[in-house]
């Protein structure tokens, strides 16, 4: 049997290893790594002479985790994950093997959702963990989960191990993202989109225009599940990577 492929999982804004943390343990047998999207101010910096403009950039914190990549691989990310793949593709396209998306979007944001993370930018140089958590909770969720305490301390620990800092930076990077939904017909390797049915940030009508737009993509629905799926309904997420890998 050929050898399997090499998986990167990126996380998205505010969270770390811990989202996909079923997910790993699933393909324990393979060699999968989490990525590291806090945008370090060191990143951008050794990227071959790729521009990235900056360390605050989506484009630089895909220039790092492509320095430190297998030669070729699959990759998925969730939200600011999703941002970094698109990121990824344009960067080096021939490398991936296979796409995929989970609870993101490839258009840029909209004038009320730039100044929603512009306050949230505010609230993090002022280390407001607590408020930045109370203002993302309920949105971040299945309404059906709210109450959900287990699940609550892991997105809130998950805040704070990223810490202020690299929130910051994580915020500014999605601000100055470009719109990839040019890009999506040009992504050709066997491509995954999986969303939460109840997800508000990136609600399932914008992974069915991503899925439509790309050549071979699946689209998964999750349900029980908002903006986290892997978190909220980890077993379907695994299933559908596993289908997706397998293709």
């Amino acid at each position: 049997m050929p050898e399997a492929l090499p998986l990167i999982l990126v996380p998205g804004l505010a969270c770390t290893a811990e989202l996909f943390a079923a997910q790993t343990a699933a393909f324990a047998s393979r060699d999968i790594v989490v990525a590291d999207t806090s945008g370090q101010p060191t990143s951008g910096q050794d990227t071959g002479g790729q521009d990235t403009g900056g360390p605050d950039t989506i484009a630089a914190i895909a220039a790092d985790i492509l320095a430190a990549a297998p030669p070729r691989f699959a990759v998925a990310g969730l939200s600011m994950g999703g941002y970094v793949c698109f990121e990824l593709w344009r960067q080096a396209p021939q490398r991936i093997a296979r796409f995929g998306l989970i609870d993101t979007q490839a258009r840029p944001d909209t004038p009320a959702a730039a100044d929603v993370r512009k306050r949230m930018i505010e609230l993090g140089e002022e280390g407001q963990l607590d408020k930045i958590h109370e203002a993302l909770w309920p949105r971040l969720i299945a309404p059906g989960r709210r109450e959900d305490r287990a699940l609550e301390i892991v997105v809130r620990r998950m805040l704070q191990q990223v810490g202020a800092e690299a929130f910051v930076r994580q915020q500014r990077a999605i601000l100055g993202r470009i719109d990839s939904r040019p890009i999506l017909p040009t992504i050709t390797v066997p491509a995954l989109v999986v969303v939460g049915a109840d997800d508000q940030i990136t609600p399932p009508d914008l992974a069915r225009e991503m899925a439509d737009a790309m050549p071979d993509a699946e689209l998964v629905v999750v349900p029980g599940a908002g903006h986290l799926s892997p978190l909220e309904n980890p077993d379907a997420v695994t299933a559908a990577l596993v289908r997706w890998l397998a293709r």
